[in-house]
């Protein structure tokens, strides 16, 4: 199967040249040890724009609670299928709080469409840094707004991601909220059913998590991320609405 599965890869790489840079990079964490944060993700699958889940030794999850809109009912312990036959260990934790975790572990981390879920991002990004070995990788996929349902809302900026990080801001944040409320492209939302219900959604959102709470551009992620000490390598938006960066710990 691990066969057939490197086949289908090589020849996307040979088909898709767009591809090509990143499967290259998904190939270098080959036996590699990751966590991802609020997997799994098709992008990481076969198939995807960054196939890790085929190269990798081994990769562990963390998602924020037992009971997800994304992934359902869950449970901590060795049971994260991934790929086919390959099992890591999933976590119940908090993007920002892995203290289950150990310092250093990791040789890398993934994160698709997880980050913009996150009150206080920067702190998150500090707890993977600390979770990550020296030269670590973190892979970070975002929603670009173009063709989603946060096109009308502005990019936020460094200086306020900052800003939250200093004031420990936590997932009970609803600061962006009367934002959303006015700006939400309901024509890109397909879980969108009512003005009521959607209202109804954000207020419950310590629970679901459904919010966007910041909208990412490619010059604020670079920032953020050098912020936090890690170095921009490669940086793509991919259709439809995916900014993907790829970067290693510097400091």
């Amino acid at each position: 199967m691990q066969l057939s599965a490197y086949l289908y890869t090589a020849i996307s790489y040979i088909k898709q040249p767009r591809k090509r840079k990143w499967i290259k990079l998904s190939k270098s964490l080959k036996n590699k040890q990751g966590l991802e944060i609020g997997g799994p993700s098709t992008l990481f699958a076969l198939g995807g724009y960054f196939p890790v889940y085929i190269f990798a030794k081994q990769i562990d999850v963390a998602n924020f609670s037992n009971n997800t809109v994304w992934e359902g009912s869950i449970n901590e312990g060795m049971n994260y299928q991934y790929f086919k036959n390959k099992i890591g260990y999933q976590y119940i934790a908090e993007a920002t709080d892995l203290k289950q975790i150990n310092t250093n572990k990791y040789d890398f981390v993934l994160s698709c469409h997880s980050l913009e879920h996150v009150a206080n991002p920067i702190q998150a990004l500090f707890e993977w840094k600390r979770i990550l070995k020296h030269e670590g990788n973190l892979i970070l996929i975002l929603p670009y707004k173009e063709n989603t349902f946060d096109i009308n809302r502005p990019f936020t900026t460094l200086e306020h991601l900052i800003e939250d990080y200093n004031n420990k801001v936590n997932e009970s944040d609803t600061t962006h909220f009367d934002e959303i409320l006015v700006l939400h492209d309901k024509k890109n939302d397909i879980g969108f059913i009512s003005d009521e219900s959607f209202k109804e959604r954000l207020q419950h959102n310590l629970i679901n998590r459904c919010a966007h709470h910041h909208v990412f551009s490619k010059e604020v992620v670079k920032g953020m991320l050098n912020y936090v000490g890690f170095n921009v390598i490669e940086q793509e938006i991919v259709p439809p609405f995916h900014l993907v960066t790829f970067a290693q710990l510097t400091s």
